[in-house]
């Protein structure tokens, strides 16, 4: 059975080289905006990927929630917060975001195992 959290990972980091060594100096200088906008500064890391993971939520994008998950649960963040988390993107996005939590309380439940 494939491990879906290892298959993402791969995936992404595959695809972010590839990109990355056909980009030019715009796309460079994107990837390490969004890097650097998640280091430790007035919020903390643990702050930042919370609000990163709850935009990601409420624009619906199922990539963005797996990496914010991950990063997430490698903070040591718990449950409790991220399902506060939910609760706001929900609140935020609406109805429209259920689908989205459901696939993160899914793919959160693999990556806890």
């Amino acid at each position: 059975m494939n491990d879906p959290v290892q298959e993402f990972q791969a995936f992404r980091e595959k695809m972010n080289q590839k990109i990355l060594s056909k980009g030019d100096l715009e796309t460079k200088r994107f990837f390490a905006l969004d890097k650097n906008a998640y280091k430790e500064g007035a919020l903390c890391k643990k702050t930042k990927e919370l609000i990163g993971l709850t935009a990601s939520l409420v624009l619906r994008c199922d990539d963005c929630i797996k990496y914010h998950l991950i990063t997430s649960v490698d903070l040591g963040i718990s449950d409790k917060e991220l399902f506060e988390a939910f609760q706001i993107a929900l609140v935020v996005g609406g109805s429209i975001v259920i689908p989205y939590v459901r696939r993160a309380v899914d793919f959160l439940e693999k990556l806890r195992a």
